[in-house]
């Protein structure tokens, strides 16, 4: 079983747009996306590092599972 580690705000924003979202604004360093169907919106912070916490937090909000987050990572 892969683990998580944390990433860059640009690379889990291309994780983010090839599922469909859409970037609606940024406020501060903190950049919000919307897709439809999402009971809230996505708030990534624009990190050098996001943190293991928020990663999971939003995959939480997709219904995703570390696993298939993972694997589209290795596709990306």
């Amino acid at each position: 079983m892969a683990r998580l580690t944390p990433i860059s705000w640009k690379d889990f924003e291309k994780f983010i747009l090839f599922l469909g979202c859409k970037f609606k604004h940024q406020k501060g360093s903190h950049r919000v996306y919307t897709r439809s169907g999402l009971k809230r919106p996505l708030v990534v912070p624009a990190y050098d590092e996001i943190p293991m916490f928020v990663i999971r937090n939003n995959l939480r909000i997709l219904g995703m599972t570390t696993e298939e987050y993972l694997e589209i990572l290795k596709r990306l």
